[in-house]
């Protein structure tokens, strides 16, 4: 089957189109012909930082919509021809408060989506939301299950609330803009970007300000309940600053430095609350698709590669010019 795989050199210099052979079935298994995957931050990170040159040959990518070419002999839920999306968190079935030992995401170190097929146990493949394309669907499983799981089951994002995302534009805050909206709640973002701010807006953000200005004199009136911080080092003292008391950052990434410094004095006399969050289960999986199909969302997608398209894919994604999501075509068939 045609792939991009990692392997050889470090860095974008390992990418490269080869023809490997096909994944093997397994009886619990579910094949999926790809039509369009997704691309994420994570994806630079591990063949940037986490795939090696001297690793074996790699297929990253961990989202994927698609149609089932073949089922293993003891798979229940699917059948040859059905619509489906990948969910690329592994081994993480029921909710929990966090990620069981041995939880993996696909992609790295298991094989991932940027290929023609995917072999994947049915407990992490879904029906497809019938609202969506393929495209749109393909881009739709990390992104939309981070941020489902940083809103609702860690954030406990609740209607009439206010909720900030600073650095809008990753899938991640898209999604969740999109979510919070949904759910009733006011949603202030911040960008570098006058264009990011602009078409958050019109997304139905409620008020937009440029990351680098003083939040707390521009945004004196605002209350906000809820922040989710993926940036890091460069937003959180900003962040912890424009919290009301008692209010919650809840973290899942960080683009720059991962050491942060906090007055703690100011934050337990604030009563502040600070919990981490990282993708989700299979069942927060399925309630986030319940979601989606109950309020018809529909993912943000900024531009679509072809598979052939790898290089100029990455490099796009490297430079943070996307809004939203980046697809990448695999199959029409």
């Amino acid at each position: 089957m045609k792939a991009m795989i990692h392997e050889g050199k470090d860095g974008l210099d390992g990418l490269q189109m080869k023809e490997v052979p096909e994944p093997s079935l397994k009886p619990d298994e579910v094949k999926v012909r790809i039509r369009a995957a997704g691309m994420n931050r994570r994806d630079l990170a591990v063949i940037t930082k986490r795939h090696k040159a001297e690793d074996p040959l790699l297929i990253p990518g961990s989202d994927a919509a698609g149609v089932v070419e073949e089922v293993g002999g003891s798979v229940t839920k699917f059948k040859p021809g059905d619509e489906v999306v990948v969910n690329p968190g592994i081994g993480w079935e029921v909710n929990s408060e966090a990620p069981p030992e041995g939880f993996e995401i696909v992609g790295f170190p298991y094989q991932g989506t940027f290929a023609e097929y995917i072999c994947q146990s049915e407990k992490f493949i879904e029906p497809k939301p019938e609202h969506l394309t393929f495209e749109q669907a393909g881009v739709l499983s990390l992104a939309a299950l981070t941020a489902y799981r940083a809103l609702f089951t860690r954030g406990k994002l609740k209607k009439d609330q206010t909720v900030m995302l600073p650095g809008i534009g990753s899938g991640v805050l898209t999604f969740a803009l999109k979510f919070a909206k949904a759910a009733g709640a006011r949603v202030i973002v911040t960008s570098r970007s006058e264009k990011k701010l602009q078409e958050a807006l019109e997304l139905g953000a409620d008020r937009a300000v440029k990351t680098e200005s003083d939040w707390n004199k521009g945004l004196e009136e605002e209350q906000v309940d809820l922040l989710l911080e993926s940036i890091g080092a460069a937003t959180f003292t900003q962040s912890l600053g424009i919290v009301k008391k008692g209010g919650t950052i809840v973290t899942f990434g960080a683009t720059t430095e991962d050491e942060v410094t906090i007055n703690i004095r100011t934050f337990f006399y604030g009563q502040y609350n600070l919990l981490g969050s990282t993708m989700g289960s299979a069942e927060e999986f399925r309630h986030m698709l319940s979601f989606v199909k109950q309020h018809e969302i529909l993912p943000q997608l900024d531009k679509v590669f072809s598979l052939e398209e790898y290089r100029e894919a990455f490099e796009y994604l490297e430079n943070t010019k996307n809004f939203g999501k980046i697809g990448i075509s695999i199959s029409n068939s």
